[in-house]
């Protein structure tokens, strides 16, 4: 695991996810498209759930896999990676990094942000991916251990669904304040290449791309109703 890691240059990470009900997101399908992403160039991939972090783990053994797990609770809106249970599975199912969401928002059953880091870090000794909305939030996520740092939930949270990400705005000031041992990512809102350059320029040592590469569903459903216009 660590070799994937050490010495990690700029450059793509490939999100690699698919909408519930989707064809597309049968795990042999997501290992196909994350097979693909990596001979084409990407230096990893991100994926959801531990049955695709498995698939791709079987297929592309050597593949950098950044993982989490989308899971709901009442009376909580965090939902990547939220609690102790799906940390774990992620890490077991062959993840090298374990995204989970690190805004100020409260977690399912009172789980404290803090504790769930310093138990994954104590007890796994797993690489945390921080994902946030905020510089503050992504100054505490370092702060408490997280040795990653992404923009993914910018434009997500109630905080900021006001605006619309990308979050190139909010690298400069990470990229100043974190450690510089923190990996600083951009996720969220990358629709081009000159996007992607434009946020390493910015600041990020690492560019996630989803929808804009891997989002059939929500690429095919954008271009049908703009033609249907």
């Amino acid at each position: 695991m660590a070799n994937r890691l050490d010495g990690l240059p700029q450059g793509l990470i490939v999100s690699v996810q698919a909408p519930q009900g989707s064809p597309m997101r049968d795990p042999e399908v997501i290992a196909a498209m994350a097979d693909a992403s990596i001979r084409s160039g990407a230096l990893g991939v991100r994926l959801e759930s531990p049955e695709h972090i498995g698939a791709v783990r079987r297929r592309c053994p050597e593949a950098l896999i950044i993982g989490l797990w989308k899971c709901t609770y009442p009376g909580s809106s965090v939902y990547i990676t939220p609690g102790w249970r799906e940390i774990k599975a992620v890490w077991s199912a062959g993840a090298d990094v374990i995204a989970i969401d690190a805004t100020a928002r409260h977690r399912p059953d009172q789980q404290d942000l803090a504790a769930l880091i310093e138990k994954t870090k104590t007890e796994l000794r797993a690489p945390l991916m921080a994902d946030v909305d905020s510089v503050d939030n992504g100054l505490r996520a370092a702060s408490l251990g997280c040795d990653w740092v992404g923009t993914t939930l910018f434009g997500y949270t109630e905080e900021t669904e006001d605006q619309t990400p990308p979050g190139l705005h909010l690298l400069g000031d990470l990229r100043r304040d974190l450690p510089t041992d923190v990996r600083l990512i951009c996720e969220g809102g990358i629709a081009s290449p000159a996007a992607a350059s434009a946020a390493l320029n910015a600041g990020a040592d690492n560019v996630v791309v989803g929808t804009a590469i891997t989002g059939v569903d929500l690429q095919v459903t954008a271009y049908c109703r703009q033609l249907a216009d």
